[in-house]
């Protein structure tokens, strides 16, 4: 299904030259979502918690001993440090709290990984980040 639905969008995108760029992402955005579950992408209200300029999410189903494990990353990036200085645990946990009230499917999820990273504009390899991790139940 993931095959097809790359096929279908490249035929789509070179098929309508007169099309609008932000229109391409809007379809592209509203398929993913369709396919992986409403409110997969992070919200602006979440991206506003810390003014990040940057978001990403990683879906990861993983199994130990027998057990299964999934969990969310969401990765924000290079937010407002004056936001970021105090109090980082609890940005965090609102953040986890946001992305899991509006992710249709967050209960399919056992964790949830908050991930702020810092880039330097002028050495992008110089990267900070700081993790932290809810179970999603304790959200419900």
């Amino acid at each position: 299904m993931k095959k097809q639905f790359w096929a279908l969008f490249i035929i789509f995108s070179t098929s309508c030259c007169a099309c609008a760029p932000e229109e391409i992402i809007e379809f592209a955005v509203g398929n993913m979502e369709n396919f992986v579950g409403k409110g997969f992408i992070p919200s602006e209200e979440v991206k506003a918690l810390g003014k990040f300029q940057n978001t990403s999410i990683h879906l990861s189903n993983s199994s130990q001993d027998g057990l299964k494990e999934a969990t969310i990353f969401l990765r924000l990036e290079n937010g407002d440090p004056k936001i970021l200085v105090e109090q980082r645990d609890i940005l965090a946990r609102n953040c986890a709290k946001l992305y899991l009230r509006d992710f249709e499917k967050a209960a399919d999820y056992s964790k949830i990984t908050i991930q702020f990273v810092q880039i330097d504009p002028y050495n992008p390899e110089n990267v900070s980040m700081e993790e932290y991790t809810f179970n999603t139940q304790d959200f419900e």
